[in-house]
């Protein structure tokens, strides 16, 4: 099978490409799900089990995904199905790598969506229209029926919520329209700064704030991070506080998607891999570990105590992020100002991770079909702006959430456990660990190569069985749905099966046509 001839772009500059890759694991989680998740967990007990899955997990799949990217690149591959089927000479290769494009596909999707969300809420906190709202059941009001969820006199219809959804969709795809250098590099050099510059200035107003009511000595700065940080050791006995804090490495790093694969394919031969996704991997943890438990929980406890929080905090993160953090800004000096920064700098978090899961479909038309990359992107554009309309006017029927739940969650951990099979036993742990390492700045400790064999497939193969029985099984049979939402559910079930079946028709044309 003959190769695509043509020129590949590369990346402009090193710095480019690790605040692209560290924007890409940037994203919403690490503001909004961490926060949530350390605090539901036993706080600062969660993070034993984190950082324990940051090693064997996070930084191995990191150093694995960069080198199958690389090394599919030198075979003008930029997606997952031409990347397997360079490391595994087995005609389901490129199948078995049509996961990745399914799975990066279907996040986009709704990614997008929750992504506007943020831009929507910066307009209105420097607008000052949640203002004046007094409780955390009207603000989520606002919320839902913003996004279409419910009725209330704050939105008459989701015009607002779709408006703000085609403003960041174009966004997206002009990015993407862009190219690699011109386009994802340049949004990262520019985005990465600001949203580490806006989380540090809220961060600073976190910690400066003391105990805002002073009749109420309990509530203050100190206690909400006394709230995520003390650790509950007790709490390690539950080997659910252990799947979260795996979970939330996956959701954190956005391995298992194929996006690291795409952007690491643009690398040259023998560029470094080794210190470059370590360097990723490090400014992820600085954004989720310092600032994203800097700012939501503790300013959420100073303002309404830890009992509070708790319950907000159970509501999940949108709820979180979205319905306790304005009440917080009603009630400081220029609250509008630091609404404005927070829901920026979730806006930044969100589009640096979006355009990374548009990459790799773009790549694969590019590579495999000889695509020039406007008629990619127009491509892709066409189909997530069609897609994105079932997320919007089915969310409140739990739409999203199913196709969250299997591409988003479990899939990430199926696609995980592949790629890492693949690499270190099909290609060859010796093949691999001499590619991981080729150009490198540094040199990969050699126990990460027994981590990579071993440890890392075994804690994925473990994470996934459970997950499927606690999780997975019961979803896929609708124990616990809503009754009205059924048909929807099955509605967002077939239209997966669709993509998927999309993708792999296109996989199979692909090789054909290589093969003609």
């Amino acid at each position: 099978m003959s190769n695509n001839s043509t020129e590949r772009e590369q990346w402009g500059s090193r710095i480019g490409l690790i605040l692209a890759v560290a924007g890409n694991a940037v994203g919403l989680g690490n503001f909004l799900r961490f926060p949530v998740q350390a605090a539901q967990n036993g706080g600062g007990a969660f993070m034993i089990p984190y950082f324990i899955f940051f090693l064997v997990l996070g930084i191995p799949l990191m150093w694995i995904e960069w080198g199958i990217g690389r090394h599919g690149g030198k075979f003008n591959h930029g997606s997952a199905p031409g990347m397997f089927d360079v490391i595994w000479k087995n005609n389901l290769a490129k199948y078995v790598g049509a996961l990745g494009l399914f799975i990066s596909l279907i996040i986009m999707i709704y990614y997008t969506y929750i992504e506007s969300w943020t831009l929507g809420y910066s307009f209105f906190s420097i607008t000052k229209k949640y203002f004046g709202l007094g409780d955390f059941t009207a603000m989520k009001i606002f919320l839902y029926s913003y996004q279409g969820r419910e009725v209330s006199p704050y939105f008459n219809d989701i015009s607002w919520a779709y408006v703000f959804m085609v403003i960041t969709f174009a966004i997206n795809f002009w990015i993407l329209y862009r190219g690699i250098s011109k386009g994802i590099e340049k949004l990262a050099k520019v985005a990465m700064p600001l949203l580490f510059l806006f989380a540090i200035i809220i961060a600073i107003r976190v910690a400066t704030l003391g105990t805002p009511d002073p009749t109420h000595p309990e509530n203050s700065v100190s206690a909400g991070f006394g709230f995520i940080w003390n650790p509950d050791f007790a709490a390690l006995s539950d080997p659910k506080i252990w799947l979260a804090a795996a979970g939330q490495i996956f959701f954190t790093l956005s391995v298992g998607m194929g996006t690291i694969h795409a952007y690491a394919s643009y690398l040259k031969p023998k560029d470094d891999i080794a210190l470059s996704g370590l360097t990723t991997a490090a400014t992820n943890e600085f954004a989720e570990v310092v600032l994203g438990g800097s700012i939501a929980i503790p300013i959420a406890v100073a303002f309404f105590g830890v009992a509070v929080t708790t319950q907000m905090a159970l509501g999940g993160a949108f709820d979180l992020g979205f319905a306790s953090m304005p009440l917080v800004f009603e009630r400081i000096p220029y609250g509008e100002v630091f609404g404005f920064l927070w829901f920026l700098l979730l806006f930044f978090a969100g589009i640096t991770s979006s355009v990374a899961m548009g990459q790799p479909v773009v790549a694969f038309l590019e590579d495999e079909f000889g695509m020039d990359r406007k008629k990619a992107v127009g491509s892709l554009a066409i189909l997530v702006f069609i897609s994105v309309q079932f997320v919007i006017f089915f969310l409140k029927f739990g739409f999203l959430d199913e196709m969250d739940y299997w591409a988003g969650t479990f899939g990430l951990v199926v696609f995980a456990l592949i790629e890492t099979i693949l690499f270190m036993w099909v290609f060859g742990a010796d093949k691999a660990w001499a590619e991981m390492n080729e150009g490198g700045d540094i040199k990969i400790p050699g126990v990460f190569r027994f981590v990579m064999k071993y440890i890392t497939p075994l804690v994925l193969l473990i994470v996934m069985l459970w997950w499927l029985v606690n999780d997975a099984i019961p979803i896929l049979l609708l124990k616990n749905a809503v009754t009205e939402n059924i048909p929807y559910i099955w509605g967002a079930r077939i239209f997966m099966v669709l993509i998927c079946a999309l993708i792999l028709f296109m996989v199979k044309q692909a090789w054909k046509r290589k093969e003609a």
